[in-house]
């Protein structure tokens, strides 16, 4: 593997369902993705952008082809091999998926109380400054109820960022956020890039977020049909 890539797929195929209800729904896909980079990843609904997704980033299991993420090759991997590369992953979704019971800082506090040596202390401390970077030192004691909608999703992109990922998987992150909330969070995931080294891989229908991309790569049908890089 290039030790300068970060993951390198190679004829991943993926195929959903059994006997003769089985679907193939990735074909042949060969992508290389640079350390510190930040992908787009285009298509329309139902291309297979969230598949590519959760196999790259070990939420499902690599059935065919050579997919390499970190030096680790994840076809055949097992389940805590898979296990302890997610933790060295962040994960930023639509739904910000947080925890109604719980303040912006508990929240992002379960980012990194998973990685191993963490104490109590150093998380607090480290949610608390991925907060900040957001623009959210103010509302560290808020509940996701007293939150708005682009407040609740930056919470949510704190608490994949807190642990300081080798990369980051975003499935749609800027969807429900307007034009200058959606902006801030890229610019941010970009310069984790540029400042740390941090990856980032992320799906969309965003076209205004597409000037900030490194590459985009575009899926039709299970296949990657175009790819483009900024210039």
């Amino acid at each position: 593997m290039d030790n300068a890539m970060i993951v390198e797929a190679r004829g991943m195929n993926h195929w959903f369902g059994t006997g003769e209800a089985r679907k193939q729904v990735l074909f042949d896909i060969n992508l290389s993705l640079p350390r510190g980079s930040f992908t787009v990843l285009m298509g329309p609904s139902g291309s297979g952008k969230t598949t590519v997704l959760t196999l790259l980033g070990c939420l499902r299991g690599v059935q065919d082809g050579s997919v390499r993420l970190m030096g680790h090759e994840l076809l055949g991997a097992g389940d805590a091999e898979l296990a302890a590369l997610r933790q060295r992953l962040g994960f930023i979704f639509q739904s910000h998926n947080l925890h109604e019971s719980l303040t912006a800082m508990q929240n992002v506090i379960m980012g990194v109380q998973v990685r191993p040596g963490v104490t109590d202390d150093l998380a607090r401390r480290a949610a608390a400054q991925a907060l900040g970077l957001l623009g959210l030192s103010d509302r560290l004691d808020y509940l996701p109820a007293n939150l708005s909608g682009g407040q609740k999703q930056r919470v949510a992109v704190a608490r994949a960022l807190v642990g300081n990922p080798a990369m980051v998987f975003a499935d749609e992150p800027t969807a429900a956020l307007d034009k200058d909330s959606a902006a801030d969070v890229v610019d941010l995931l970009k310069r984790l890039g540029a400042a740390r080294g941090t990856t980032t891989l992320l799906v969309t229908h965003d076209n205004r977020i597409l000037d900030r991309a490194d590459r985009i790569l575009t899926l039709e049908d299970g296949r990657i049909v175009t790819s483009m890089d900024d210039t």
